[in-house]
């Protein structure tokens, strides 16, 4: 959901207030968006009317979202249902193996299993019960302060529309595949939601090059990271999780896998469109979020 930059605005609240009420959040009718009706010519559905049709009227159901604050559930037909089947079930295996245990348990306290998509209001609603995280439909993809800013608020940007059933394995944009099986499962656990809204805290008020860095250490966290467990590695990264392809890899001798140094995170440039050669491990989530938070602070 990263895209380009724009005009920081400084924080009005505590970095450390970690319960923010309805009435703290923006006005969502505020967001600033790409064309989020083209798609890419190298997208799988670029050339399909019926899916351009399908992803524009999912995409629509978002956008109703900034205009009434009601999450719109999706009734997703029997090709999309299949298609999540398919993705769900090939990373069921890999994700017993390679997965953060917290993750997987995680999964099952939302309810998220192989046979049907799960629905964003359900998904939110026990979110705001667990850490008080909430989940916006968003119709396409952000610019990169407004979308790490909203972290800022304790709510993540999400997609509704799932990926192109021509290439079920591989999406060049962010889908319902990715978000609920990648990213929604971390925000239950406390200490990794804390730190996603020091990284909002940071977007609110960094300069142009800080929040380059900022990109680095979400894509090397909340994208691609890796955390110890008992003396083993897991991953917990949604890149990672959401794709059988990087969940393989990431643990192959293709990837040389270094113990979390900020400074090296913040610097290290990475490319989209390739396999990561380098991962981050951290020693655990509480250490993430107090390395972050004053990182955050020194701005």
């Amino acid at each position: 959901m990263l895209n380009e930059t724009t005009t920081a605005t400084e924080a009005d609240f505590a970095i450390e207030n970690f319960t923010v009420s309805d009435a703290e959040l923006p006005e969502f009718k505020d967001l600033k968006f790409e064309n989020i009706n083209e798609l890419h010519i190298d997208h799988p559905g670029a050339n399909d009317a019926e899916y351009r049709t399908r992803r524009d009227y999912i995409a629509q159901c978002a956008k109703s979202f900034r205009e009434t604050g009601e999450i719109t559930d999706v009734d997703y037909n029997a090709r999309e249902q299949r298609v999540w089947r398919y993705v769900a079930e090939e990373l069921e295996e890999l994700q017993q193996k390679y997965a953060s245990p917290f993750y997987l348990r995680a999964k099952k306290d939302l309810g998220i299993t192989t046979d049907r998509i799960p629905q964003l209001s359900e998904m939110n609603r026990r979110l705001k019960e667990l850490t008080g995280f909430r989940l916006a439909p968003i119709e396409g993809l952000v610019e990169t302060r407004g979308f790490l800013s909203w972290l800022s608020y304790r709510v993540m940007l999400c997609t509704q529309y799932i990926r192109h059933h021509s290439h079920p394995a591989y999406t060049p944009e962010p889908d319902i595949v990715h978000e609920a099986i990648g990213h929604i499962p971390m925000f239950t656990n406390p200490n990794f939601a804390d730190f996603s809204q020091f990284i909002g805290h940071g977007a609110r008020i960094a300069t142009d090059e800080q929040l380059e860095q900022l990109g680095r250490l979400y894509w090397f966290t909340v994208e691609f990271g890796l955390v110890e467990h008992e003396g083993d590695i897991k991953a917990y990264g949604a890149g990672l999780l959401s794709s059988f392809g990087e969940l393989e890899h990431a643990f192959s001798d293709k990837v040389e896998r270094r113990p979390f140094n900020l400074e090296q995170v913040i610097n290290h440039e990475y490319t989209y469109s390739d396999m990561q050669p380098v991962l981050y491990v951290i020693p655990s989530y509480a250490e993430l979020k107090e390395i972050t938070k004053k990182y955050i602070e020194s701005f």
